[in-house]
């Protein structure tokens, strides 16, 4: 019995202790899941806190809400020349849209700034001007108007100097130092204008430098991605005091909610005044790969913002590579770059070849173009590189050997070459041929002479048996007298006096017109090939005869290439057209114009008729009646291997490696230069090419 009682108490007890353990255990488990949740629900209500306090600081205009963070607009203008504005401002444009705002790019050649500009600052958080500065300091043509239009209305006393007092703006010039006192002088003159206006820069005007030796982050694109980080974070100061002011300016009740202790952003938001007009200090940090690829659209370097002093920059910028491989350039390092010929594609066809063929006997299919400098110091109306290159007047940048340069030149152009096997129309004979380079046309792009190692480039090329035909623009006449003998060294000769040489030129050096002078003085006392190239722009350099005529006594040159200039379609860095372009006749007629001036000394020789191209030879090259223009390979080689083993003891001269110019190629000849080996090739449509 006793037993039996035992055991219905122990039942009971197990029954209650299981439940007191169970009552326990969802206790704690409550308190447990509570705790976890609290931060949570504290977020929650400071959410609901925070919404409700801003509820009050908001009015409705119909069902639409109007936020204080609507004001999130960001107009950019650009003025360009070259389209470089315009691709900073379309990059601007696409980051800004990456962070949330409403962009809208346009061309300064559409805005009207008499009927737009007083108006931005209602609906805009930030104006933003790209612009760059082009020659003599004048701005881009399509932006012409609106830099007037500014320069009036800040001088104007008739119009109020609060007119832009509600717009923030910031501006970013493209310019190269190299110009000195022209150095982004629209940019700064823009922004002033602005300012004085009363609009609110919201951070110094960028200036962005081509030239890499002296820019502060080493590149024109490195010079944008800094002053863009700087602009994003001055834009992010301005909005949150348009913020705060926007929520007082809606608050019901009458400044005294929450909105008020939130109004702690001082009036002083990174705006900057005439005062702090000085570029920013370089940023010691390296540009982010991934922003890079997004920013730039390159992605494939990473760049350092501010390199030491001591580590040049390297000429070649990301925005000029990618620019120079779209027209078909093979970059070669840091400097250098080859590219095919047009009459190297049509001679391995058999379809003739350039006008250096009919006139000097060069094999047009086994001729390399290339350059080991793409800078140049000049910037030519006729350019037909469109100004892409970079320019400058002396080397400052990162330097690479003579055997990279010279190796890279040749591995690319034989790799270009191979590209046409199995091409239709390319003769198997020529395909092989063109895979050994026997001529190299130092033309390319750029001034080759400015490359310091320049001899041994070319003492290099000498010893492959490959001929050199190096052109200079006559702006470096040191170089001119320190340079190992070439198989034929050209002088452009653009104009006849120094003003219409800087229109057309428009030199980089300030004294462009002594060293133009000097470069002739210094080609004249050259023993080999010499050769004056003039390139005929109608209404621009086909006058002054007697110029020229003075010129050529000056630098008594063995040959005068006179050549039509060529249209390379429309371009944004020349207003040449067509009509610039002379008639084949017209060249004709002022080469006799100019040989009547030259005393008897030379005569018309060769012409091409496909290259609107007239070949003017020194006397002593028409030898019994019979004219000797073209060149003597072997021989040449052979006197240049004999000089190099004396120790430039042993000279020669122009008379000792020409050779007899065929009946065809000679001027008057009824083939008019074109090789009658080859096969005329005409366009549907047109006339022949």
């Amino acid at each position: 019995m006793f037993e039996g009682l035992f055991s219905s108490h122990l039942e009971v007890f197990y029954t209650v202790l299981l439940g007191v353990i169970g009552v326990i255990s969802v206790y704690f488990y409550a308190r447990i899941t509570n705790g976890k949740q609290t931060p949570k629900s504290n977020v929650d209500q400071k959410a609901k806190s925070t919404l409700k306090s801003t509820a009050k600081c908001t009015k409705t205009e119909g069902e639409k809400e109007i936020l204080p963070n609507e004001r999130n607009k960001i107009k950019i203008l650009y003025g360009t020349q070259t389209g470089k504005s315009k691709h900073f401002a379309e990059n601007l444009s696409k980051d800004g849209t990456y962070k949330g705002y409403t962009c809208e790019v346009i061309d300064l050649k559409n805005y009207d700034p008499d009927e737009q500009l007083d108006n931005e600052g209602e609906n805009t958080t930030c104006l933003v001007v790209f612009i760059s500065t082009y020659t003599e300091g004048t701005p881009p043509e399509g932006a012409e108007w609106f830099v007037k239009w500014l320069e009036e209305s800040a001088s104007d006393f008739r119009v109020q100097k609060s007119l832009l007092s509600n717009l923030h703006y910031a501006v970013f010039g493209l310019g190269n130092s190299l110009y000195g006192e022209n150095f982004n002088t629209v940019a700064k003159h823009v922004d002033h204008c602005l300012h004085k206006l009363s609009g609110h820069r919201i951070l110094s005007v960028g200036l962005g430098d081509e030239n890499v030796s002296q820019s502060s982050h080493k590149s024109l694109e490195n010079d944008y991605v800094a002053w863009k980080r700087d602009f994003w974070k001055k834009l992010k100061e301005v909005n949150s005091v348009f913020a705060s002011k926007d929520l007082k300016k809606n608050c019901k009740n009458e400044g005294q909610c929450n909105c008020q202790e939130e109004d702690t952003a001082s009036e002083n938001t990174g705006i900057e005044s005439d005062d702090e007009l000085q570029e920013d200090p370089a940023d010691n940090e390296i540009v982010d790969v991934e922003d890079l690829g997004r920013v730039m659209g390159s992605g494939k370097t990473s760049t350092k913002l501010n390199p030491t002093k001591d580590e040049p920059a390297e000429m070649i910028t990301p925005l000029i590579k990618k620019s120079l491989e779209k027209q078909g350039y093979k970059l070669i390092g840091t400097h250098s770059g080859v590219k095919l010929c047009r009459w190297t594609k049509s001679m391995l066809r058999g379809r003739g070849g350039c006008y250096k063929h009919t006139f000097y006997g060069i094999e047009s299919h086994r001729c390399m173009e290339t350059t080991p400098s793409l800078a140049c110091a000049n910037k030519c109306v006729f350019c037909w590189r469109h100004h892409t290159n970079p320019v400058g007047t002396e080397w400052r940048w990162k330097m690479d050997d003579a055997e990279f340069v010279f190796n890279g030149a040749l591995q690319s152009h034989v790799a270009l070459i191979k590209q046409f096997k199995g091409v239709p129309g390319v003769q198997p004979e020529r395909f092989l041929e063109g895979l050994t380079p026997q001529h190299c046309a130092l033309s390319l792009v750029g001034e080759p002479i400015m490359y310091p190692k320049i001899n041994k480039f070319i003492d290099l090329l000498h010893d492959k048996g490959i001929s050199t035909f190096m052109v200079t623009n006559a702006q470096f006449p040191d170089a001119i007298r320190d340079l190992s003998p070439v198989t034929q060294l050209y002088v452009s000769v653009d104009a006849s006096t120094k003003d219409s040489l800087k229109k057309i030129d428009r030199p980089l050096f300030r004294d462009f017109w002594d060293r133009f002078l000097e470069s002739l003085d210094a080609l004249s006392a050259k023993n080999q090939r010499t050769v004056y190239r003039l390139t005929l722009v109608k209404a621009w350099n086909t006058e002054e005869l007697d110029n020229y005529a003075s010129l050529v006594s000056r630098g008594n040159p063995d040959f005068i290439e006179v050549k039509g200039v060529t249209y390379c379609g429309e371009s944004k860095a020349s207003n040449l057209t067509m009509e610039n372009v002379p008639w084949h006749t017209e060249v004709v007629n002022f080469v006799q114009e100019l040989v009547d001036r030259l005393d008897g000394d030379y005569e018309i020789a060769a012409e091409h008729e496909h290259s609107n191209c007239v070949l003017v030879a020194n006397k002593k090259f028409l030898v019994d009646g019979k004219w000797w223009t073209w060149i003597d390979y072997p021989k040449f080689h052979s006197l240049m291997k004999r000089f190099k083993e004396s120790g430039g003891e042993e000279k020669f001269s122009s008379d000792d490696y020409m050779a007899p110019t065929p009946d065809w190629a000679v001027f008057g000849a009824e083939e008019r230069g074109f090789d009658p080996k080859e096969e005329r090739h005409f366009r549907k449509k047109q006339k022949d090419v």
